[in-house]
Parts: C-alpha cells; sequence; structure tokens
C-alpha cells in the first residue's frame, strides 16, 4: 500500500479514535483538578493545560516521527506492517470486551505504577510552585513526556497502524499525515482544557467520563478491528 492510497478520513479517523481514549482523557482531568487547586488562578490553570497539550502534541510526534525513521530505514516495513495489523485488532477485541465487562481481566492501559508516579510528581511539582512558580510549568512539561509514554500500551494501537500504513511510502511524504493526525489527537485535550477554564468543574468532567467510558471503549474497538482487517486485506496490494 503506498501513501497516495491512505486517505486522510483513515488518518482523521484514527486520530480522533486515538484521542477519545478514556486514559487520555482521565489523566488530562485529575492534571487539571490538580493544576487548579494548585495554582489558584484559571489563567495559570490555562497556561498549564496548554502547555501540557502542546507537549503531548511534540512528544507523541516525536516518537512516531522516529518509530518511522527507523522503520523505513532499516527496511522492516512489511514486517511492522503486519504485526501492528494483528496487534489493533487484538487491541481492539480487549476495547470491545471492556464495553460489555469494564475492567474485568485484561484490559489495555498504562504501565503498572504509573498512576501512582503521576500522583508522586503533581505532589511535587506543588511543592515547587509554593517556591518558584515559574519553574511548575517546565515540570508540567516534563509530566507531558512521562504520561505520553507510560500511556502507550493504552492509547498506542491506532497510532502504530497509522505509522504502519505510512511506513509503506517515503518518509517525506509521511510527515505531513503525522502532524495531521496529532493536531487532531490534542483537539480533544485543548476542548477539556477549554471547558475547564469556563467554569466546568474537573468532578463534573470525570463524572461524564466514566459515564462514557464503556461507549467510547466499544468505538475504539470497532475502529481498530475494522483497521486491522482492512491492513490485512490490503496486503497483496503491497
Amino acid at each position: 500500500m503506498a501513501i497516495d492510497n491512505l486517505t486522510i478520513p483513515i488518518i482523521v479517523s484514527a486520530a480522533l479514535v486515538d484521542s477519545i481514549n478514556p486514559c487520555v482523557l482521565g489523566v488530562l482531568i485529575f492534571l487539571l483538578a490538580f493544576m487548579t487547586s494548585a495554582f489558584r488562578s484559571r489563567t495559570r490553570m490555562l497556561l498549564g493545560g496548554l502547555f501540557y497539550s502542546l507537549v503531548v502534541y511534540v512528544t507523541y510526534l516525536a516518537l512516531g516521527l522516529g518509530i518511522l525513521r527507523i522503520t523505513v530505514s532499516i527496511g522492516v516495513s512489511t514486517a511492522f506492517y503486519w504485526v501492528a495489523a494483528l496487534v489493533a485488532i487484538a487491541a481492539g477485541l480487549f476495547e470491545i470486551k471492556d464495553f460489555f465487562w469494564y475492567g474485568k481481566g485484561f484490559s489495555l492501559q498504562m504501565i503498572p505504577g504509573a498512576s501512582e508516579r503521576i500522583k508522586y510528581y503533581t505532589s511535587r511539582i506543588a511543592a515547587i510552585q509554593e517556591n518558584r512558580p515559574g519553574l511548575s510549568l517546565l515540570f508540567i512539561g516534563l509530566l507531558g513526556v512521562f504520561v505520553v509514554l507510560v500511556e502507550l500500551p493504552c492509547t498506542g494501537a491506532p497510532y502504530f497502524a497509522v505509522l504502519a500504513l505510512l511506513a509503506k511510502g517515503a518518509y517525506a511524504d509521511a510527515v505531513p499525515f503525522l502532524l495531521l493526525y496529532n493536531f487532531i489527537f490534542v483537539l480533544p485535550l485543548l476542548a477539556v482544557v477549554a471547558v475547564a477554564y469556563f467554569g466546568t468543574s474537573s468532578e463534573q468532567m470525570e463524572e461524564w467520563r466514566k459515564r462514557h467510558r464503556g461507549l467510547m471503549r466499544l468505538v475504539i474497538g470497532t475502529f481498530l478491528i475494522a483497521l486491522g482487517v482492512f491492513m490485512l486485506y490490503s496486503i497483496q496490494g503491497f
């Protein structure tokens, strides 16, 4: 499959599916609640949320560019394609399982212990905020890098599938697609930041997330299975 055959709807759909993952939204809602309390200012909370979203964008983009460069350079794009397609289908099945039996058995989630580390790091950022407010945003950025990495088991399947599709073409041709993908990926994060800034409490947003997380898993799982099957079906077009 060449990049020419990779349509914009696939990129947009995969990015949206990736962005509505309960893992991503849950961590952001927690961080917004923390920043509202620690900074005692909606403006600083807004700046912190926007900076966090920017760091997520840059980190996710850099990760994708790195994987793509390595895949293209060492010539393993076909093997990567097979693996990504099978991972997408397997991840989709686990996501759909959580629609019916949320939290029972194996689930796609952050690396074990990551939630505790995030809470610890935010407590350290709160201490820094008291003494050196200017440094607190820097550490929120570093936390954003950490969160992207520990969330990969929960969020990575759509991204890896898109990277595998892009790896069938030239590296330079794939870059604009990755820029678009990651822009769409952070849009829901920006929306959550805006909603928090204009007065919706983190408790209300977390209640909404929990109420709809099963449905989000179903949408993600259905899309991943369809994408994985499409990838396997298109293999003869290599």
